[in-house]
């Protein structure tokens, strides 16, 4: 793979957004985080990216941002226990892919969002608004306490939106 020592996707999305005829809304992130996609990868506005998928995924987890990255790793340890789970980031929220979330709900039943601030208006309402066909449990990791000062790494346990507690939501709803 091709890559460049820059933000892929940050990159492509503003570009997409700069095409855009109407108002759009980027979040970034501030940490560092390792390089996911090639160089030569399209982020349409509207669009997703299934990063992991197998026949037998038991849950879909779908983020945007930094917490995409919490859910890799969650699938890395995951997979060390053969428990298979669905990777999505979301990186377009308004408009959502609405085919790419409704095939990962018919295919695995279980979908947990996991977004770096607060849950209304975010990614769980966003998903839940296009599942009116294809109604399955959502389970939504969010900011939920009073905020407070610390290292990213720190504050996404505390909030309890980083790997563990991902791994640790999958594995209570599918047992």
């Amino acid at each position: 793979m091709n890559k460049r020592n820059y933000a892929v996707s940050t990159e492509k999305v503003v570009e997409a957004a700069a095409r855009h005829d109407g108002i759009v809304y980027i979040r970034t992130t501030r940490s560092k985080t390792p390089i996911i996609y090639d160089v030569n990868e399209t982020f349409p506005i509207g669009g997703c990216k299934v990063l992991r998928r197998s026949d037998s995924d038991a849950a879909t987890v779908i983020g945007a941002g930094i917490t995409v990255h919490e859910a890799l790793k969650a699938y890395e340890k995951l997979s060390k226990e053969d428990i298979a789970v669905r990777i999505i980031d979301l990186y377009s929220v308004k408009p959502v892919d609405s085919v790419t979330i409704n095939q990962a709900a018919v295919a695995t039943g279980r979908l947990i969002t996991v977004e770096d601030h607060y849950a209304e208006g975010g990614i769980a309402d966003a998903v839940r608004s296009v599942l009116i066909e294809n109604p399955v449990p959502i389970y939504s990791l969010a900011v939920r306490k009073k905020p407070k000062s610390g290292k990213p790494e720190q504050l996404m346990d505390f909030e309890e939106i980083g790997k563990d507690a991902i791994v640790e939501k999958v594995k209570q709803i599918i047992s």
